[in-house]
């Protein structure tokens, strides 16, 4: 009879022991593994400090380590979560005994006997149904989970992966979502908010119910005083002065504020990973400064609202690059949500006359001067015959009055002079991009190039003819702090003779000093160059220029390519440049340019220069049996 008992009591085990563990999911082999299960697609942008500046998907905070913590933290949720939780091997069965005696005898469920393990385990491993086949399945693999890894490495996975609502997953996370500040600066108060959470996340998340919330709050700080993690004077204190969340950090909004640099940040990451990188938790460091995005849009948006309708003017972008070719803001049109294309990184325009000191470059590098002397009267090059702005034409004019005046007819005759595959060359070593054509439009800017492009460019006469092409990510992480990809250092390239860089920046200050980008002049006489440009009928209009300390590129015109009225590159984009570099250099010390500033010279001075290069030119002319165009 034992026997019998005996072998149907060991069948029945082995019945209810498959019933129980038959389909139970397996610890991953890699304990770092269970840093990323479970999570959904998300990717967060850094700013240049590391602090985050926007997320799409849910916000995964960088890994919080126990060690880096206050210790008040992880108390906190010792003691509302699981006060035995160094006593214990994974399930608390002094705990689950005296919780379901106060269940039944309420009729009701009042505790729960769950260990921080368990939660993990439920969390991260098993599906969230409530069964009894479930939470044995749950105590067997968090007993399991306890032989694997050591309590310090629990809890830190714990603080790291609970869900504390508003879409904020771990500790930094949500120190970072309620109060902006990482978790390693979390005061108590606070801390024992954040550990009220985790029991209801949505309907405690403070953003809504910060009565509720507070008052659990108040039971964590009580129950931290009662078990000796905190004296009474601390309690007092802390329940004096209740944490409250800040507004408006991480808002719903931010994906769409920071959404153009969200597209460019996913190109350069797709360039860098690939098209289907292993990791779908993507922390993507970037060299964005907040300050000077905040500026670029304000600048952009405001000048299109008070000016934009007058005159025909819908949409604007603007780029801003440090002189290590970081790029710190980016402005790709008026209205993420109405259009995500990004028109500083992905349109393609005529720059116009903003090309032109690409044909003043070549003609440096082929010997010229900027006083050297060309006509500036009706040319025709093989039928293509373009005039001036405004028509008229002033005679002979130096390279560099022509220059500051944005004449056409002169940087035509210019550019053939020097050879349109120079030209072509030139461009390509600065860095602008698109089809370029050895044609004789090319001098004025006809053939289409990006706003990035051209500002980059730009940046090569500030760098003393040194070149370093843009970029706006640093490194790229998954979630758990893992690396994922790094940017190499960028060795300058030096594109162009050092003293070609310093007179063709000579010559672009005095087109903002006292040529067509006078409107773009800062304040207290802080040197900038830059450079004008408008392409027919008014299509697009740009101005690009640079100081000491950061260059930018504005550019204004409309998606259809239907034309603006009379908008110039020394008009609206100049004053969006202005306003944007105005704010951005708030506090900086006045630094001069490498090159030395523009000489001032009277009319009788400029007219004696313009006769000896007349001269210096027919002789030469004369010499060689060559004309110029």
């Amino acid at each position: 009879m034992a026997v019998i008992f005996l072998s149907g009591a060991l069948i029945a085990g082995a019945v209810g022991y498959r019933w129980a563990f038959h389909d139970m999911p397996a610890i991953p082999e890699d304990s770092r593994e269970l840093w990323r299960v479970r999570m959904e697609p998300t990717v967060t942008l850094l700013d240049r400090e590391g602090a985050v500046l926007a997320v799409r998907g849910p916000l995964y905070g960088q890994p919080a380590r126990l060690t880096e913590l206050p210790p008040h933290v992880p108390r906190a949720f010792l003691a509302i979560e699981d006060q035995r939780f160094f006593e214990h091997g994974g399930v608390d069965w002094t705990a689950m005994v005296r919780s379901s005696v106060v269940n039944v005898r309420a009729g009701r469920t009042l505790q729960g006997g769950s260990t921080i393990t368990m939660q993990l385990v439920k969390n991260l491993i098993l599906t969230p149904e409530r069964t009894l086949q479930r939470k044995l399945q749950e105590m067997r693999i968090a007993m399991a989970l306890e032989d694997r890894l050591s309590k310090q490495e629990i809890l830190e996975l714990y603080l790291n992966r609970i869900y504390f609502g508003e879409q904020a997953y771990g500790i930094e996370a949500a120190a970072r979502r309620y109060f902006d500040k990482p978790a390693t600066e979390l005061s108590l108060q606070e801390a024992a908010l954040l550990a009220a959470l985790p029991k209801a996340p949505s309907r405690l998340a403070p953003t809504d119910n910060l009565a509720e919330a507070q008052a659990r709050a108040a039971i964590v700080l009580r129950t931290m005083r009662d078990i000796g993690y905190i004296d009474e004077l601390e309690y007092l204190v802390a329940v004096s002065t209740q944490a409250e969340p800040v507004e408006g950090v991480f808002g719903s909004g931010d994906h769409m504020r920071y959404g153009h640099i969200f597209s460019y940040a996913a190109t350069e990451t797709a360039r860098a990973l690939g098209p289907d990188p292993d990791v779908n938790d993507l922390v993507i460091a970037t060299t964005i400064d907040r300050d000077m995005q905040a500026a670029a849009v304000e600048a952009v948006q405001t000048r299109i609202a008070d000016e934009g309708e007058a005159v025909n003017a819908s949409e604007a972008a603007l780029i801003a690059l440090d002189r290590d070719g970081s790029v710190r803001a980016v402005v790709g049109g008026i209205d993420y949500a109405a259009s995500q294309f990004n028109r500083a990184t992905q349109a393609r325009r005529q720059p116009g006359s903003a090309f032109k000191p690409v044909v003043y470059a070549a003609a440096l590098e082929a010997g010229y001067s900027p006083w050297d002397v060309f006509d500036d009267s009706p040319v025709d090059i093989d039928g293509w015959t373009p005039g001036n702005f405004g028509g008229g034409y002033r005679g002979r004019v130096t390279i560099d009055d022509a220059l500051k005046r944005s004449i056409n007819t002169v940087a035509a005759r210019v550019g053939m002079a020097v050879g349109l595959p120079q030209v072509v060359d030139m461009a390509r070593r600065l860095g602008v991009g698109g089809v370029l054509r050895p044609v004789p439009s090319i001098t004025l800017g006809a053939s289409e190039t990006r706003l990035v492009d051209i500002t980059s460019a730009y940046l090569v006469f500030a760098n003393d003819g040194n070149r370093i092409p843009p970029h706006l990510i640093t490194e790229i992480r998954s979630t758990s702090g893992e690396l994922v990809w790094e940017r190499p250092e960028d060795e300058p390239e030096a594109v162009i003779d050092t003293e070609d860089a310093r007179t063709m920046s000579t010559m672009l200050q005095a087109v903002v000093r006292e040529g067509t980008g006078t409107a773009a002049r800062l304040p207290d006489g802080r040197p900038a160059a830059g450079k004008t440009g408008t392409s027919q009928q008014s299509r697009d209009a740009w101005f690009i220029g640079y100081t000491a300390n950061l260059a930018a590129g504005v550019w204004v015109g409309n998606d259809d390519d239907s034309p603006m009225r009379n908008v110039t590159g020394g008009g609206l984009p100049a004053r969006i440049w202005h306003d944007f570099m105005a704010a951005a250099h708030q506090g900086l010390e006045i630094e001069q340019l490498a090159a030395p500033a523009p000489r001032t010279r009277d009319p009788r001075e400029e007219r004696l220069a313009a006769f000896y290069g007349a001269l210096s030119n027919d002789l030469e002319n004369a010499r060689t049996g060559a004309a110029h165009y």
